[in-house]
């Protein structure tokens, strides 16, 4: 609807811009040497006229968009009336206006299609015939006639065929990023499986009782898991990106506890880059899109790990205007002002001689950019070679804040100890991992491999959202839910693309994770979904029967 309200209007501006000039031009004849303006007069009388009727109808177009083949006929019918009678009545002088008619012949083509410039390739010839007829000048002229007919008939022809090719070139571009699509929608859910689940194994390896070298090896595997998932996730979060599924959700948090619980995420990998996390202390209310600002600044703190490796970076928030901006400092090595304008490019990194090989393809300050637009946070860099980097993240709303939460009594809810957890997983793997993990953390894990016939008195339900041919995670969630009488929290945990999952769970409150998932996110998942749980039960408890 919009493109099509764009080109009509286009095209309306253009005629009013065109009739404009011409008016300009027949006005001006009649003041040459040698004219008598009264010869004209008629012209710019019916040009006059030409025009307002032309701003009559792009206010129609305006008020009206969309569309309406009825009323492209029409413009057409007005602009080869008017070109005609320039061309009738103006004589010898007014064969310029031929120009006119060719734009409106390929106009009117090239911005709807080949079927209107056939439509209006007909229009012209009617009018060059009907301008023949009328006119003795052009009589005297048969050749010059059929010349100008020849061109009204082969730019038209030869528009065509560039119409053509560029129709057919865009529909196989669009056919090959479909299959495109198609093709890294199935890989990242393929290889997101194994991912998760080497993460899972190995932060049970990490709670186990092990040795110093056998800790130093876990840990090396961690790393290199933890930079496999974040090249993983860049390219995935561009793939999203590219093909518009991404919609903001907005909520209303409190910032700096939001801050701290993403320091504590961070906190295995700032360990492993030497890295020490400061946090100045906030306590203002912001209205975002909690997931996609986590995505930004994870972004971010992950080159600070990278580039500003054992040295501190600090995380502090300042009032800059009507909002709030995030300030991420590090103390790095810098980067050169020469290519701080291009720092937000896809796939650009800046390598400098004897750098050491850092890992990345350069995707995380352009996802911060892009996503940014899209909750309408603004993005700004500085940077001084051997002083280090500052990422500012500036235009969060402020928002009134909301009742507060005890932290006493949060942390004696959010101990895990004891939570009968229901798993529904159909990779056997990733079973075998999510419950080995759970059982450490103190819950009581009831593992099956699909939801059929599953019946459970669980706290929490931890699903998969693919389970085969049978069910998927929210028919099984939906049918626990249905056995217990309310709405027992759920998680869903997944491979595939997360607005598809959002889309199917309408107004149901389950949360979404994106595999693979680290154990400390899941862990605080599973923390807010226990929090939730003893809220449901009192009041399932309360209620009246």
């Amino acid at each position: 609807m919009k493109f099509e309200k764009n080109t009509e209007l286009d095209q309306a501006n253009l005629r009013i811009i065109i009739a404009s000039i011409a008016l300009v031009y027949m006005a001006v004849l009649g003041f040459l040497p040698g004219q008598r303006f009264d010869t004209y007069l008629p012209v710019v009388t019916y040009i006059s006229l030409f025009l307002l009727a032309s701003v009559v109808l792009r206010q129609a177009i305006v008020r009206w968009p969309g569309h309406y083949p009825a009323r492209r006929i029409f413009g057409m019918l007005h602009d080869y009336t008017g070109t005609s009678f320039g061309l009738v009545v103006g004589g010898e002088a007014a064969l310029p206006i031929y120009a006119v008619m060719v734009w409106v012949n390929l106009g009117n083509g090239m911005r709807y299609g080949s079927r209107y410039l056939a439509i209006a390739t007909v229009l012209a010839l009617l009018a060059l015939l009907a301008v023949y007829r009328l006119t003795p000048y052009w009589q005297a002229q048969p050749f010059m006639v059929l010349m100008l007919m020849i061109t009204s008939t082969v730019i038209p022809v030869y528009a065509h065929l560039l119409l053509e090719r560029t129709r057919k070139a865009s529909e196989e571009a669009v056919a090959a990023n479909l299959e495109k699509s198609r093709f890294l929608a199935q890989a990242s859910h393929d290889l997101r499986q194994p991912i998760h689940s080497i993460g899972l194994f190995t932060a049970c390896l990490r709670e186990s009782r092990l040795g110093e070298e056998e800790r130093r090896l876990v840990d090396s595997i961690d790393r290199s898991l933890l930079n496999v998932s974040q090249l993983f996730r860049s390219i995935l979060d561009l793939y999203t990106l590219d093909n518009g599924r991404i919609l903001p959700r907005l909520q209303t948090l409190e910032l700096g506890e939001w801050l701290a619980d993403l320091i504590r995420q961070n906190a295995e990998a700032a360990r492993w880059a030497g890295v020490e996390l400061r946090l100045r202390p906030c306590e203002h209310w912001v209205r975002t899109d909690p997931a996609l600002l986590a995505t930004m600044v994870q972004n971010v703190l992950s080159n600070c790990f990278k580039y500003g490796a054992h040295r501190p970076v600090l995380i502090g928030v300042r009032k800059r205007g009507a909002g709030l901006a995030i300030a991420i400092y590090d103390r790095g090595n810098g980067i050169a002002e020469e290519h701080l304008p291009k720092v937000f490019e896809e796939f650009y990194r800046v390598r400098q001689l004897r750098d050491k090989d850092v890992e990345g393809v350069g995707l995380g300050l352009s996802i911060v950019r892009r996503l940014g637009q899209l909750i309408g946070v603004d993005v700004a860099i500085r940077s001084r070679l051997g002083h280090g980097t500052a990422v500012t993240l500036h235009g969060l709303p402020l928002a009134p804040p909301q009742v507060p939460v005890n932290r006493e009594e949060t942390r004696q809810i959010g101990l895990l100890t004891g939570l009968k957890v229901c798993l529904v997983e159909d990779d056997r793997n990733v079973l075998l991992a999510t419950s080995a993990l759970l059982e450490r953390w103190g819950c009581v894990v009831q593992a099956e491999l699909s939801g059929q016939g599953l019946v459970t008195d669980c706290d929490i339900i931890v699903a998969d959202y693919d389970l085969g041919s049978h069910s998927t995670g929210i028919e099984c969630i939906d049918e626990v839910r249905r056995q217990r009488g309310y709405a027992v929290p759920a998680m869903i945990i997944t491979g595939h693309d997360i607005e598809k999952i959002q889309a199917a769970l309408h107004d149901r409150q389950i949360a979404i994770l994106s595999k693979p998932v680290r154990p400390a996110e899941l862990r605080a998942t599973l923390r807010a979904l226990r929090d939730r749980q003893t809220e449901v039960v009192s009041a399932y408890t309360d209620s009246p029967a």
